[in-house]
């Protein structure tokens, strides 16, 4: 059968569409990198370049500063998009487009800049625009967290090394793991805020010559001009030295900041998917929700498979974001620039989507209290022999003797368990030894689980105080903003 189709049935369904955008991309990312975005924040910039001119002595009227501002958001893409065919070149497309709608500001758009004036300023600040979604969604999915841990605090169940039994811990305590880890991506996230400069006013070469022929070889006027537009895009600082485009290496730094976060969502969901295998816990799963076309009694937990989907193509882009940087000859090569306008946007949008995710599992985790027992108490009595074995010595028992007593009981429990599939009679066996007769009438005390989770429940206390509720606290207007986009498949 052939797999093409008749180019006149399917309308309107011709053409590839991303699903990062399509399937899973929110509003709020979207827009931060739409073309309503890019290219009014151009215009915004032109509008702040020729303030600062104007107020350091060039001539620009008033008339042409509000014809300008006038006109930020009327942009008809259409007629930029022919005149970058014409021209073969985008920046002086959005010129044109700009100067078609403010006339007697066309002479004095863009003047003394070259391309990346618009092009990486803009970039710089849709990457601080989106980095303080990404912080929101941080700090709520921290805060939904705080919850699940202060509730299950207290909870035992068994602790895995090497997925292996080890020692108990607390549903609560391992949920502190995944907070700890997102409160280091915080961090990182909150030093790229606050330290991300402008490439502000640099010329072709970096040399800001243009300026310095613009103000007539006035450099104090040029280093005005740099330090206004910032201000003027809230910008406190511009980067010190540059080529034609900023340092490609902060795109780098940026990707590792977003890689960050997908490892540590990666890591929660991983844990939570191998939890849903012991039916410990489980995700969200809503009442008409299909697991499996074929095997209908299926519970999946496919949203914790989808973060860790997104997450593996964004742990892949600082690597992109690194070559692209090694590779920048000189003042500057074009190379940079394709892989740029896909691993910048789609680096965000799949953060954003991974935490949408997280925050709606972590607000939905179902935990199954009686089967975590049942796991924590089929390993605890080889766990509590040492416990044992302690008191019967205090009883007045030999320390030797007891500890073969034990080793061979527990040789042959292991022995019923995995040969036999029965549960284990570790105890039952102590308790029929009269080796053992000091403990026989304690065993059950002996064998809470709440005695073998060490420290746990006040580790988790002393986590939520001394670690996120400083965080939350700095950042509750934060908590006060509901997201556009839930979670829809």
């Amino acid at each position: 059968m052939d797999a093409s189709f008749p180019l006149e049935t399917l309308e309107g369904h011709h053409e590839y569409e991303s699903p990062l955008v399509k399937r899973y991309a929110t509003k709020e990312m979207s827009r931060v990198w739409s073309p309503a975005m890019k290219f009014s924040t151009w215009r915004k910039l032109w509008l702040a370049l020729a303030t600062a001119e104007k107020e350091l002595g060039i001539e620009i009227s008033d008339e042409q500063l509000e014809e300008m501002k006038a006109q930020l958001y009327n942009i008809d893409f259409e007629f930029a998009a022919q005149k970058e065919k014409e021209f073969r070149h985008d920046v002086m497309g959005h010129v044109h487009a700009f100067g078609e709608v403010a006339p007697a500001a066309m002479p004095i758009i863009h003047l003394g800049a070259t391309s990346c004036y618009v092009g990486d300023n803009t970039d710089i600040i849709l990457i601080r625009e989106a980095l303080h979604l990404v912080k929101r969604k941080l700090v709520q999915t921290l805060d939904v967290l705080k919850a699940f841990a202060e509730k299950y605090k207290d909870l035992p169940t068994l602790g895995f090394t090497h997925f292996q039994p080890a020692q108990l811990t607390t549903v609560g305590k391992r949920a502190t793991l995944w907070m700890q880890d997102l409160l280091l991506d915080l961090e990182r996230v909150q030093f790229e805020i606050d330290n991300l400069p402008m490439r502000g006013v640099k010329g072709t070469t970096g040399t800001q010559a243009s300026f310095l022929e613009l103000f007539s070889g006035d450099h104090d006027k040029v280093k005005a001009l740099n330090k206004r537009v910032c201000e003027l895009m809230g910008f406190e600082k511009a980067i010190a030295v540059s080529g034609q485009t900023y340092s490609r290496k902060i795109d780098y730094n940026v990707l590792s900041v977003l890689s960050g976060i997908a490892q540590s969502a990666y890591k929660m969901c991983g844990d939570i998917r191998l939890l849903a295998n012991l039916k410990e816990v489980e995700e969200p799963f809503s009442k008409t929700q299909i697991g499996s076309s074929a095997m209908a009694y299926k519970r999946n937990p496919m949203r914790s498979e989808r973060v860790c989907s997104l997450a593996r193509y964004v742990i892949s882009l600082p690597s992109g974001a690194a070559n692209t940087h090694a590779s920048q000859w000189f003042e500057r090569t074009l190379d940079d620039s394709a892989i740029r306008r896909v691993i910048l946007p789609e680096g965000f949008l799949a953060v954003d989507v991974i935490l949408n995710l997280l925050h709606n599992i972590s607000d939905g985790l179902h935990v199954w209290p009686n089967v975590i027992r049942q796991h924590a108490m089929a390993e605890l009595p080889f766990m509590a022999t040492e416990v044992i074995l302690m008191e019967c010595v205090k009883a007045g028992g030999d320390r030797q003797e007891l500890h073969e007593a034990i080793r061979v009981h527990s040789m042959d429990a292991g022995a019923v368990v995995k040969g036999e599939g029965k549960p284990n009679d570790l105890l039952e066996r102590i308790a029929n030894d009269s080796l053992f007769a000091a403990v026989h009438d304690k065993l059950d005390a002996m064998i809470d689980p709440i005695l073998f989770v060490g420290r746990a429940p006040q580790q988790v206390d002393e986590f939520l105080e001394e670690e996120v509720n400083p965080v939350l606290e700095r950042n509750a207007a934060l908590l006060q903003i509901e997201s556009v986009d839930g979670v829809n498949v």
